[in-house]
């Protein structure tokens, strides 16, 4: 396993068996990032007022007038949760009153006849089919934290469940859940069955994603790896997203939506025959026929010759003779803790800023789906530029730097809130492009820093602390309430937490990606160094001597 990248260099880098393996992985993304959104626009909120019943002779004008000015986000807004009682307003003489006697003889009370909700931009959300906005508004929030809870559990089980039954089924299965729920979702009769459902919808969503990227990271090799886990799947992961508001545009029905949403995913229920298994991982877990059969495949496709290629299986039977790598493995020996624990506060902190910005930058005005379209639309230079750095500059210095950006353009926000809404617009953007060039950064970084028999484990982890993060963001905008610029001071807070943590982990650019716990501890793990200390080593504590090496090794003969 040492020596993967050479063993499987008979196959070429970018050969036929290469190429159709990425394309269709790619193409497995877009329903999870067709997905991850869906909230924006199933959830949405209209404008909305009391309903005036057919037989009042009041017109609906008067009404509307005689409801009460409020002040909400310093904005005049008038009250949408309650009417005063029309059998008053009907007995008052307009003409012998002035406008003041006849709102202090009004009584206020609750929309007890319902409410109407604006056409505009949706025909029916969950929102206004369940009615939740004044006494229930509180649902709102807590739907979307659900979702993202589910997204939490979804990454907290698919990890280890990969790392030991294998990339595909996780793949497909969570692909599978996602489109299954979609539709059961679009049958709720009523809001409690359907935060249940979207629980698990949320589960399907992230885990489908990440295994994507394990799966990608170990098949390919050298420029391809960094192309695929850089730019291609999260750019065609956009891309998904970018497809989420032409077709809410299109369909102004939730329960419709839904049904649309799974779509995407039981098309890609096929390309199971067409994608293969992680070699890395099948030889990580002693299943070395597996792994030849699928190396003969990929040579037939290519045509090329296959070398006869020796499995040396002692080691693996002392694989096999213990326990598979788990969750606390994550945390078991110091090097791979420090690493660990700083990586659940990274993606923590930086899934806080990601979320919290979009869920501030949806409220924008202007049309909803125009918004959200070039809101989603600035993350592929995001991403573009994240690629460009990872092929030529370290991880650390590139995550610092773009995340840095992003925490300037945020804290700035506070300093013209009020005064230049188009200044404010363009900070908001530019914090937003430089913490998606961290995340995409971070991916990488993290799948480059853990090992292949625990990689998926890491990666699973590391996003349900990131899901944790998401499932915080809704109530962000509520700290508005006790200081107006708090949720943007929040947010640049944590991603500056992030760069502070990030200079403390271990380098790992042009390095091999380690496939076994025991080439972790060999690694040079140096958490931080300063210019005039880059000679010094850290010392031999003596256990790296005494473990054992638990991954099989595999070397490749030819014959002539």
């Amino acid at each position: 396993m040492q020596d993967y990248e050479r063993s499987v260099s008979f196959l070429g880098t970018w050969g036929p068996f290469q190429q159709r393996v990425f394309i269709l992985l790619c193409i497995t993304a877009i329903p999870s990032g067709y997905n991850i959104m869906s909230i924006f626009f199933v959830m949405a909120s209209p404008h909305h007022h009391c309903r005036i019943p057919a037989h009042s002779n009041m017109s609906q004008e008067w009404i509307q007038a005689s409801i009460p000015v409020q002040l909400v986000n310093g904005e005049p807004q008038r009250s949408s949760c309650s009417r005063y009682n029309l059998d008053l307003v009907q007995n008052l003489s307009v003409l012998e009153s002035s406008e003041d006697a006849i709102l202090s003889s009004l009584k206020q009370e609750s929309c007890r006849d319902g409410w109407t909700y604006s056409t505009e931009n949706y025909q029916s959300t969950v929102v206004t089919e369940f009615n939740l906005v004044c006494s229930d508004q509180w649902k709102q929030p807590l739907t979307s934290l659900v979702y993202f809870l589910g997204a939490l559990f979804g990454c907290f089980v698919s990890g280890p469940i990969s790392d030991r039954l294998g990339r595909k089924p996780v793949l497909f299965g969570s692909i599978g859940m996602l489109s299954l729920f979609n539709i059961a979702v679009a049958f709720a009769p009523s809001w409690p069955i359907f935060i249940g459902l979207f629980f698990m919808m949320g589960a399907g969503q992230i885990a489908s994603f990440i295994v994507i990227f394990v799966l990608g990271s170990e098949i390919f090799v050298g420029s391809n790896r960094v192309l695929f886990c850089s730019l291609c799947l999260p750019s065609v992961w956009v891309i998904g997203m970018m497809l989420l508001p032409c077709t809410a545009y299109l369909v102004r029905t939730w329960r419709h939506l839904s049904l649309i949403l799974a779509v995407p995913g039981l098309a890609c229920i096929p390309l199971w025959w067409q994608i293969p298994e992680s070699y890395r991982w099948l030889v990580s877990q002693g299943r070395l026929q597996e792994a030849v059969h699928l190396l003969t495949s990929a040579a037939l496709e290519n045509k090329v010759d296959l070398p006869q290629v020796l499995l040396l299986s002692a080691k693996v039977k002392n694989t096999k003779s213990q326990n598979s790598p788990g969750f606390l493995d994550l945390l078991r020996t110091k090097n791979i803790r420090h690493i660990t624990l700083k990586m659940w506060l990274i993606w923590f902190s930086l899934s806080v800023s990601y979320f919290g910005l979009s869920f501030n930058m949806s409220s924008l005005n202007g049309n909803p789906f125009l918004n959200y379209f070039l809101v989603t639309a600035v993350e592929l230079p995001a991403y573009g530029l994240s690629w460009l750095a990872v092929r030529s500059h370290p991880r650390r210095l590139s995550f610092i730097c773009f995340t840095l950006l992003g925490v300037v353009a945020l804290l700035l926000v506070q300093f013209t809130l009020h005064s230049e809404p188009s200044v404010t617009l363009s900070l908001a953007i530019l914090g937003k492009f430089g913490i998606l060039g961290g995340i995409a950064l971070l991916y990488v970084h993290t799948g480059e820093l853990f090992p292949t028999v625990i990689r998926n484990t890491a990666m699973s982890s590391c996003a349900t602390f990131s899901r944790i993060g998401s499932s915080l963001s809704p109530y962000l905008l509520e700290l508005a309430v006790f200081y107006e610029f708090l949720p943007w001071i929040i947010v640049g807070s944590l991603s500056l937490l992030s760069i502070m943590l990030y200079a403390f982990l271990p380098e790992t650019f042009r390095q091999p990606l380690p496939d076994t716990i025991q080439e972790l501890h060999d690694k040079d793990t140096k958490w931080f160094r300063w210019p005039w200390a880059s000679k010094l080593r850290p010392k031999d504590d003596g256990n790296s001597a005494k473990e054992q090496t638990i991954g099989p090794e595999v070397i490749c003969i030819t014959h002539l």
